[in-house]
């Protein structure tokens, strides 16, 4: 397989922006994919080029195996985001997600590149540890666990078809998620604007206001109402605070 061709497997630039002076990076939650960030997307174009990150083990990547550590995880999408940095890159991270972008902003960071900014949403600080084995569970108490959470794809888990399709993935996700474990080092040097929902089981503000601790930049903390998927009642308002973070990262530079 060609580089090309292993990059657009991990990459889906839903409204390619050329002229956007920024690239976001959307990083999805566990048993996400994709194209759960397409309304972002849209939302965003042409200003910002966003870039979603599809994972093995789902959708059309569904015959290939899951990637079952956070530090697997990010090892390959670092290599298939280098070829996109020949402009700024922020990430953008839910849940899972969001463990993971700090880890692609440490190795990005290694290879010289920094970037304008980091977004963590609904997700406790990487030094901020809960030990949790839903990932243990049977079938039925991990479904039962997704569906708590209120995700958009908790809806597709009442068809046997397509449960049997995703819960390994689901079941993948969650254990690099839980079996992550942070190794204390320095500080990023880009700015974190951390994003959680003020009733979210998965990630208290307390918890989320310790992301504060892994940058030497500026930090933010927005809390919405809502839960661990805030997000869906709160896109507008999420998109608004990204672009005008995005506007003043991009003044300071």
């Amino acid at each position: 397989m060609n580089a090309r061709a292993d990059e657009d497997r991990w990459i889906r630039r839903f409204h390619p922006a050329p002229e956007a002076a920024t690239r976001l990076v959307c990083l999805p939650h566990a048993g996400g994919s994709a194209s759960f960030y397409f309304p972002v997307s849209r939302a965003l174009a042409p200003q910002v080029d966003v870039l979603a990150v599809q994972y093995p083990g789902r959708q059309d990547r569904l015959a290939e195996p899951c990637v079952e550590s956070i530090a697997d995880l990010a090892d390959a999408v670092t290599e298939r985001l280098l070829p996109w940095a020949d402009r700024p890159l922020a990430v953008f991270g839910h849940s899972m997600g969001a463990t993971l972008a700090f880890e692609v902003a440490l190795r990005l960071e290694q290879r010289g590149i920094t970037l304008q900014a980091l977004f963590p949403s609904g997700r406790r600080a990487p030094s901020r540890h809960r030990e949790e084995t839903t990932h243990l569970r049977d079938d039925a108490g991990l479904v039962q666990a997704v569906k708590e959470l209120g995700g958009t794809e908790s809806q597709m888990l009442d068809d046997e078809e397509l449960l049997r399709a995703v819960l390994p993935a689901i079941r993948s996700d969650y254990r690099a998620a839980e079996t992550y474990r942070y190794r204390p080092g320095p500080p990023l040097s880009c700015p974190v604007y951390a994003m959680v929902g003020d009733s979210d089981p998965r990630a208290s503000v307390d918890e989320v206001r310790s992301w504060g601790d892994h940058t030497e930049e500026r930090f933010e903390l927005q809390t919405y109402p809502g839960g661990h998927f805030y997000l869906n009642a709160q896109a507008p308002r999420v998109v608004d605070a990204i672009t005008r973070a995005l506007t003043a990262t991009s003044r300071t530079a």
